[in-house]
């Protein structure tokens, strides 16, 4: 179904729809009404039409707005002023998901799938390009590859310049640029941070295309072959965007163990929700692995200085002046993600300021140049990063009635459960079905609970003075030797934790003994339900605190290479890489011969030619050697980067399975009692060390 049928179908079923909305039902007559649409959308799940998917959006739609209507008029008495406040309070968050998820609809429910537009054959047509590599406080270890992997990249020399922007003035870095060939930009001040930076570089460099990668995402070699061609078939097209994708695990992947085997946090967003933004031109600049049209960037005034995400600024900016945008949703960059969770919760803080702060400041619904889409998709994005205070009443909220006996929602517990069964197991069963494969059911609760209690002060002070704050950078490529429980980051989860095992227990109590109470059983179990899944939810964003180790200072990445082991007896045997990093390499042994003979080299033989890297041993079996490399010269180095990080194909992953619900729940529960086994485990071994150092005293 395309957008004009969709429309026409609206303006078509919108008296029924408004019917179906509006008209009020007794608790068994909304139970039947429910069923029958749940069982409705089971049976349309069977078919993967994409019309299917269209109806089945627009009747999840449905139930949810009845859903919102239900509470808007029939529930909003109260007793007292705590519980009106409270009440309203949660019924705000309430309405806060419902645009949220109306509007998540509107954003993915026409992906657009873009295909690489090849360059024309006259080398001569292809546009120059300046590569932006900014830099502040990052060690010249992160960045170096990335330099390195800028001039891998497959285009013509004469129409490549790649600068260094190093707003740390370093000397050893002016060093490093001048012994690789790239240019070095620095400036006398910091002003405007990264935006300034680049702006900076824009003032002295003249290339039609400007392309920015964050000083640790490298580049594959296709970089801009795959990115270039639209910007020649469509003169209006200012931006293309990839996704930003990590070749090592962030917080969650690292300290969860079922978070390695399913999506990441970005997954969603640089797939579905960009895909749908490019469909209506609201593509998303994100800062980094992107091309801009350099005379677009000059007529908004460079790259926005007025918020701390610049980068999403920016395009809205262009957009705001008829620029097209675009994004093509293959990895050809891959970054480090943030190693801990403190640094996780910083690195979004920032992107929840500047997301606030262009909502005050030029804010999508008012102003010139945008379509009601493009506004609508931009609206999205700066209203979830208020997530942190809706998540926070969500969790707390059954605590009202569990310990004070407040009743915040007035209705009976059959008319609630009736009304919300259909609005939740449709709104999860259609997000599943139509992003599944990108974000598995629950784990977005589990982000934002790891947010939330931290964004509620930023945002909500940012809301009232939009210059609060100041532009951070995310430290990248740090170690962590030994494993801990970051407590600082958790503690109001594990308050709140604590608090809501006692509103379970009072809860359980009091059901036991309902009569001496004089309280509806139904109206404890409703709660208790919910605390109970709040619970849930709370312990596993504690459990991603558990931080764990962090000692490979280089990611291995599994790739075939053929390979020479050059022995110090001199004696050489063919083998070939099980995965290769920039610090080392795992190699399966053709025989016995490495248990015996020191290895003093070896050689990968590529299609370019051999290059030759001097090893030492770190451990080895029948089946393995682990070696790491020795120091190499920059230009051998060059070519390791090209092997290891800047092939075309390097960040091809297949597809996730496609999300199931229920198996998502288990996976989630699963987490909460991994958590309680791996800190017991981890005392225990404690206990022991402890025993042992008194008995050796």
């Amino acid at each position: 179904m395309n957008k004009i049928g969709f429309y026409l179908l609206l303006l078509v079923l919108a008296p029924v729809a408004a019917v179906i909305v509006i008209t009020p039902m007794d608790s068994q007559k909304q139970y039947i009404f429910g069923l029958i649409s749940i069982a409705m959308m089971f049976a349309m799940n069977f078919s993967k039409s994409r019309q299917i998917s269209v109806v089945m959006v627009m009747l999840s739609a449905l139930m949810s707005t009845r859903y919102i209507w239900w509470r808007t008029t029939e529930t909003l008495h109260f007793n007292s002023e705590i519980e009106a406040i409270l009440g309203i309070a949660l019924y705000i968050a309430e309405l806060y998901v419902w645009v949220i998820l109306i509007l998540g609809f509107l954003q993915t429910t026409w992906p657009l799938k873009r295909t690489i537009e090849p360059l024309p054959d006259d080398v001569s047509l292809w546009p120059t390009v300046d590569v932006y590599v900014p830099s502040y406080n990052e060690s010249l270890d992160v960045v170096r590859d990335t330099v390195l992997a800028a001039q891998c990249i497959d285009y013509p020399r004469d129409k490549l310049k790649i600068y260094l922007l190093d707003d740390g003035k370093r000397s050893e870095f002016a060093v490093f640029a001048a012994d690789v060939g790239v240019g070095y930009i620095t400036r006398d001040d910091n002003r405007h941070a990264k935006a300034g930076n680049l702006n900076h570089a824009m003032s002295i460099t003249k290339g039609e295309l400007i392309c920015v990668f964050d000083c640790d995402h490298v580049a594959t070699r296709t970089f801009l072959q795959a990115t270039v061609g639209p910007f020649l078939k469509d003169p209006k097209l200012a931006l293309m965007q990839t996704p930003h994708y990590f070749y090592s695990p962030d917080p969650f992947e690292r300290n969860l163990r079922a978070a390695r085997s399913i999506p990441n946090e970005g997954a969603l967003f640089y797939g579905p929700v960009q895909q749908g933004n490019d469909n209506w031109n609201a593509t998303f600049f994100c800062g980094s692995c992107a091309v801009i049209r350099r005379t677009a960037l000059e007529e908004v005034g460079g790259f926005a200085t007025e918020t701390v995400t610049e980068d999403a600024h920016t395009a809205l900016k262009m957009q705001r002046r008829g620029w097209g945008s675009a994004f093509l949703a293959i990895p050809l960059a891959a970054g480090l993600a943030t190693e801990r969770l403190g640094l996780h919760v910083i690195q979004r803080t920032r992107w929840a300021r500047g997301m606030t702060q262009i909502f005050r400041v030029d804010n999508p619904l008012l102003g010139r140049g945008l379509t009601w889409q493009q506004r609508l998709c931009y609206l999205n994005a700066m209203l979830h990063f208020q997530f942190g205070l809706p998540r926070v009443i969500f969790l707390v909220a059954p605590l009202a009635y569990l310990l004070f006996n407040l009743n915040i929602i007035h209705s009976s517990a059959s008319l609630i459960f009736a009304y919300v069964l259909p609005h939740l197991v449709m709104s999860v069963g259609v997000n599943s079905r139509m992003n599944g494969r990108f974000r598995y059911t629950f784990w977005g609760e589990i982000y934002e609970t790891v947010m939330c209690f931290h964004l509620v002060i930023p945002t909500f002070l940012t809301m009232l003075s939009p210059k609060h704050g100041k532009f951070n950078v995310t430290d990248k490529g740090g170690l962590l030797d030994q494993g801990f429980f970051d407590f600082h980051i958790v503690r109001p989860h594990v308050i709140v934790a604590v608090l809501l095992t006692i509103g379970i227990v009072a809860g359980v109590v009091r059901a036991v003994a309902h009569d001496y109470f004089g309280v509806d059983p139904y109206v404890i179990a409703l709660n208790v339900g919910w605390a109970l899944f709040s619970l849930i939810i709370l312990m596993a964003a504690i459990a991603v605190a558990r931080e764990t180790k962090q000692v490979r200072k280089t990611i291995r990445i599994d790739v075939q290479i053929p390979a020479i082991i050059h022995y110090a007896s001199g004696i050489s045997s063919r083998t070939q890489t099980c995965n290769l990093s920039m610090g080392g390499a795992q190699l399966d042994a053709p025989d016995s011969r490495h248990l015996q003979d020191e290895i003093e080299e070896i050689d990968l033989l590529l299609h370019s030619g051999t290059i030759t890297i001097p090893v030492s041993k770190i451990s080895a079996d029948e089946q393995t050697i682990r070696l790491s490399f020795k120091a190499i010269p920059l230009a051998r180095r060059r070519e390791l980067v090209r092997v290891v990080l800047a092939r075309a194909d390097a960040w091809i992953q297949p597809q996730y399975k496609q999300d199931n619900p229920l198996v998502s729940l288990g996976t989630l529960v699963r987490t909460v009692f991994e958590l309680f086994w791996l800190t017991w485990k981890d005392r225990r071994t404690k206990r022991k060390n402890v025993t042992k150092e008194d008995g050796v005293a």
